[in-house]
């Protein structure tokens, strides 16, 4: 417990400057002096600071001296001070809930500096007679006093009724509210300043009435705490710390939007939304339009099954006819609605669109007992949704965009920052496969999240969401690379490689692909991502990229210093990556990535042209004479995957060599005579057999990407530029934060 509150101060008390390296530091917000009010810690902007109660009736004076940590849904709002020091501490008794006193205790110990001292503070319900819950609280050391003095005795400088009474005057943030009440313990004098601050008469009413109406105030906030108490010691001990952890997470991300906000980011200009490029444009050449609407109808029958067969489950059994629903998601539904978005719109299908756009608003919820994969959410729903956003510009889907992402954020309370791959976006609860090394995270995940929430700061205002991507980079910039790699498992908690396995496919390949894209994205700003991507291909083309006697250029992958020959279908995105960079390499070298990518463009085809059914395996070979062929089993399968048609439509983009329109077409004709059943499409088990051998499971990303860069192989250019947009590794659309609005301007022109 002590380690995590630990961890949480260090979160509250970081120093913004790191969240985005251009942006200004900001200085510390001050904290309140001994005898100032403080806001409770959970309290929305605006709320006034809780005011220090007047001594009761035959009582000893009652002062509110720190915070509590949030708790019975914030009702415990501060720690109050019924008896004077005695040796070298404060002890104090009772609990401030929103004007209640419940009897606890606390003994303060004295510190000095930033260092912060955690007490417990049992809070005992008597009315409804629950047993005692222990909860945390934070308080500063600076709430003590040298031996022989109280608060607001003559033994503590400073800390007098009307020394604090200065001071609340002379720090703005400590005024009261507008639409403050003060308490039945605040002093009527306060309460008459406060009147006459804000220009208001002292209105004529009834004080028995008034005093009536505040005991049923306090009544109603008292039981309404007693249950939420009650339902609080119901919980698990872990699920209790992690909703305390939660809680002190959203104080922190309210602390850096109401601080920052867009100071901390670079300004950028985005271009209107519906302009550039994101208009459906008819080719002018006959034979091809007629292919890309063979590609349309395609995308018209995956998403007519869906609907009739699937409407709100996750995917397609187009086989069986029925919905599926993938562990990945949990109980969150509608990832292939979401995930087709951008599609449906760039192919100009308006009615499908609205349908779509109709059930996120009133059935795509997030408010689910779910365990997810962060890696797959993030990829597939918060990047489906800003996409939408950024063609559309209908607001639902940033909000939800922007409310996924805040869920998402309790995975990265971990010690290095390096996010859980697993979330229960109920309880905050993270952890890693069972199966990954080590209890590790993965490379290939952690490392997928950067462009997405980089849009989610923007389209926020709150710069935390960069904060955690940019932390990502940081660990990763500072480890030691084994022979300049990357390996794919990181331990989240000590912040170390743990196992030297390499691979460019899976868990390794949008790590790469994202750096890149960082680079293009920040409009070419981002020389830390540009400087991280070119020097890991240029290790991966020392240590894994081979030739095959044959003349075959693949990828193999590395294992501890040990070749793999083996490569899988997730690799083959990297020929599209390698000529995507081209243009920004080291000089000399431009014309060597876009052959590189040509010459894995080439492999990947022959992987395709090799089976049956002319789809690639999972994954193919290069030893014991086979080339770029699946000896396994397991290795065998096509799940309708995206990676090679990414690569040829890079390829056609930065080339317009007509075979990458010829090698798309083979495959758009393989997955018409394959693929295609009555209910939809579906993966094939056996790529290789001569008898279809179906899966029975219509991926989302079919629809988000595989249909998508078939369809945009046959149309023009200008049809989603690549200067202006980014696909992230789901091919969902993001925008590039322009530095220069005139540029901006005159491309819209």
């Amino acid at each position: 417990m002590a380690s995590a509150e630990g961890q949480t101060a260090r979160l509250l008390a970081a120093s913004p400057a790191r969240l985005v390296p251009q942006g200004p530091r900001l200085p510390p917000s001050p904290r309140p002096g001994p005898r100032e009010a403080a806001l409770p810690v959970n309290s929305p902007p605006g709320t006034a600071p809780l005011p220090a109660s007047a001594p009761p009736p035959g009582g000893p004076e009652r002062r509110v001296i720190g915070p509590v940590a949030p708790s019975l849904s914030g009702r415990v709002t501060a720690l109050v001070s019924d008896r004077p020091e005695t040796g070298s501490g404060v002890s104090a008794r009772g609990a401030a809930v929103e004007g209640v006193a419940l009897p606890c205790s606390l003994r303060l110990a004295r510190g000095s500096g930033l260092q912060r001292e955690v007490c417990r503070a049992r809070v005992v319900c008597q009315r409804s007679r629950l047993r005692e819950k222990t909860l945390r609280g934070v308080v500063s050391p600076g709430d003590t006093c040298s031996p022989g003095g109280g608060f607001g005795r003559p033994g503590c400088p400073g800390r007098s009724p009307a020394a604090a009474d200065a001071r609340r005057r002379r720090s703005p943030a400590l005024q009261p509210a507008a639409d403050h009440k003060p308490g039945p313990g605040a002093r009527a004098e306060d309460a008459a300043e406060g009147r006459a601050r804000r220009g208001e008469e002292d209105a004529p009413g009834d004080p028995a009435a008034s005093l009536e109406d505040n005991l049923a105030r306090i009544r109603e906030n008292h039981e309404r705490a007693l249950r939420e108490a009650k339902e609080t010691l119901q919980k698990l001990p872990e699920e209790i710390q992690r909703d305390i952890l939660m809680e002190k997470e959203k104080v922190a991300q309210d602390q850096l939007s109401n601080r920052a906000g867009f100071r901390r980011l670079p300004p950028v200009y985005l271009a209107p939304v519906n302009t550039i490029g994101a208009i459906d444009r008819e080719p002018a050449d006959a034979a091809i339009r007629e292919k890309r609407e063979k590609i349309k109808e395609m995308m018209k029958h995956a998403w007519k099954n869906y609907k009739r067969y699937a409407w709100g489950k996750n995917e397609l059994k187009p086989v069986s006819k029925g919905g599926h629903s993938s562990s990945l998601f949990g109980n969150i539904q509608g990832a292939t609605i979401v995930d087709a978005l951008d599609t449906l719109f760039i192919m100009n299908m308006k009615d499908e669109f609205e349908e779509a756009q109709a059930w996120v608003e009133e059935n795509l919820n997030f408010n689910v007992n779910a365990e997810v994969s962060v890696f797959e959410v993030n990829i597939r729903f918060v990047g489906g949704l800003i996409s939408a956003y950024y063609l559309s510009g209908a607001e639902i889907f940033r909000k939800k965009a922007v409310e996924l992402g805040v869920k998402l954020l309790p995975a990265f309370q971990t010690p290095s920052g390096i996010p859980w791959a697993l979330l229960n976006i109920k309880s905050g609860i993270g952890r890693n496969w069972p199966w990954a090394s080590g209890g590790s995270s993965i490379l290939a995940e952690f490392g997928t999240l950067h462009l997405e929430f980089m849009h989610l700061s923007y389209l926020s205002g709150n710069p935390i969401f960069a904060d955690k991507v940019m932390n990502i980079r940081t660990v990763l910039n500072n480890l030691e690379k084994p022979e300049g790699l990357y390996p794919n498992y990181l331990n989240p908690n000590s912040g170390q490689w743990a196992q030297y396995h390499v691979s460019v496919g899976g868990l390794g390949d949008s790590f790469y692909e994202y750096l890149l894209k960082a680079w293009l994205m920040s409009d070419k700003t981002d020389l830390q991502a540009k400087k991280m991507y070119f020097d890991a291909i240029k290790a991966i083309e020392t240590h894994l990229i081979r030739k095959s006697r044959n003349g075959l250029t693949y990828i193999a992958e590395w294992k501890g210093g040990l070749l793999e020959h083996k490569m899988g279908h997730l690799t083959c995105f990297a020929g599209g990556m390698f000529a995507l960079g081209a243009d920004d390499a080291p000089e000399g070298m431009t014309q060597h990535y876009l052959q590189l990518g040509a010459e894995i463009a080439r492999t990947c085809h022959e992987s395709y042209n090799r089976t049956f059914v002319k789809l690639g395996p999972e994954a193919f070979r290069f030893d014991g004479g086979v080339e770029a062929i699946a000896t396994r089993q397991n290795e065998k399968y096509y799940i309708l995957r995206p990676e090679v048609v990414e690569t040829y439509m890079y390829m056609w983009r930065l080339t317009h060599d007509p075979k990458y329109r010829k090698w798309a077409w083979e495959a758009v004709e393989a997955l018409e005579k394959h693929c295609r059943v009555k209910g939809g499409y579906s993966g094939l088990r056996d790529v290789y057999f001569t008898k279809e051998s179906y899966d029975d499971v219509q991926q989302s990303f079919f629809l988000a990407e595989t249909l998508k860069y078939l369809y945009l192989i046959f149309s023009d250019d200008d049809l989603l530029p690549l200067e202006h947009w980014i696909f992230n590794t789901e091919a969902h659309l993001l925008p590039v934060l322009s530095r220069n609005l005139k540029k901006v301007e005159d491309d819209e022109k």
